[in-house]
């Protein structure tokens, strides 16, 4: 097995910038012709692809966490302008762009990184969120089963897909063609999202494309799927918790294990500086902004409090770190060694 990602390496070139909703002064070397690839091997009926990773990372990074391992793995790097208007949509884009520059990044480009997560307790491999799938594939983006094989997992050994939200980047690998991406698993869907996604008036209107992802995707799944609320268990300390506003069901999880607690907090915040320095910030994708807004300083206030780690879908690969109460957000400080001790 390739080993993971040298992360003091990584924090000696400046993790403090380090990449992402994705970015960071390493991976934005993929917005570059000299940016640094590999080729990923392809899974079972799919195509090869070049793909630009992080220096030194093979596009996945394992740990231990209490009984458990967790492997975060790259779904893919999509380089572009931004942060503004994506994020701060209500600012004026020179505040933005004042504010990435404070923070060491290009203040008009910027690399969203994806980044699902594999858990192995021993009993099961729970995969939470699938990437983009085939769909993504021909902007190197839907890399996750090619990635889940450089670590020694198929597909074949997944035995639970839990999907935090139906938005595209979360289940676009849920299928290959007309058949589940993982064919022995069963699946855990937001009981509040599957009822908005599914209802027949999404498919009109600016939800009408998600809604047609979600037909194609997740409702062929409907009879191995089991709904979850506020409070349920998915698995054994595994626990779901409400964090509505970037969609109207978006789930985020308590892991629990070997007595340390680790927060997946999905999309409740995109960009480690625009959306945790400045949680009132609007974010496009945020379907209502209001309550994402007090979403973010809600969850966010408790991992600070706790002094919880977190992985975030779209935080610095490989999405992991804390954060920190900061002026009136936080600050994310990515974790260098702190679970390998």
């Amino acid at each position: 097995m390739t080993p993971p990602v040298d992360r003091r390496t990584a924090m000696k070139m400046g993790a403090g910038a380090v990449a992402v909703a994705g970015l960071s002064s390493v991976s934005a070397q993929a917005q570059t012709t000299q940016a640094q690839t590999t080729q990923i091997p392809a899974a079972s009926g799919e195509n090869s692809v070049t793909q630009p990773i992080l220096p030194g990372s093979p596009g996945f990074h394992q740990f231990k966490f209490g009984e458990w391992e967790i492997t975060a793995v790259l779904d893919g790097l999509r380089p572009g302008e931004g942060p503004h208007p994506t994020f701060g949509a209500n600012q004026p884009a020179e505040v933005v762009e004042a504010l990435m520059e404070k923070n060491f990044l290009p203040p008009r480009q910027m690399v969203n990184g994806f980044t699902p997560v594999l858990i192995r307790t021993g009993s099961e491999m729970i995969l939470f969120d699938t990437g983009m799938g085939p769909g993504g594939r021909e902007n190197n983006l839907g890399l996750l089963r090619a990635r889940m094989g450089q670590a020694g997992f198929s597909p074949e050994s997944v035995t639970l897909v839990v999907i935090t939200h139906m938005h595209g980047d979360h289940i676009g690998g849920l299928m290959e063609g007309e058949a589940p991406a993982f064919p022995n698993a069963s699946y855990v869907f937001g009981q509040k999202e599957w009822d908005f996604w599914t209802a027949d008036e999404r498919l009109e209107g600016p939800t009408q494309g998600n809604a047609q992802a979600v037909r194609k995707n997740v409702m062929p799944l409907r009879e191995r799927a089991v709904f979850v609320s506020e409070g349920n268990g998915v698995a054994p300390g595994i626990t779901a918790i409400e964090a509505f506003g970037h969609t109207p069901g978006h789930l985020i999880f308590r892991l629990e294990s070997g007595g340390k607690t680790l927060m997946l907090t999905a999309d409740t915040a995109n960009h480690y500086v625009a959306s945790l320095q400045k949680p009132d910030w609007e974010v496009r994708f945020d379907m209502d902004k209001a309550q994402a807004a007090a979403t973010r300083k809600k969850v966010f206030g408790q991992i600070a409090d706790e002094r919880l780690p977190f992985i975030g879908y779209h935080m610095p690969f490989p999405a992991l770190g804390y954060v920190e109460r900061f002026e009136d957000g936080f600050r994310f400080m990515p974790e260098t060694y702190q679970m390998e001790l």
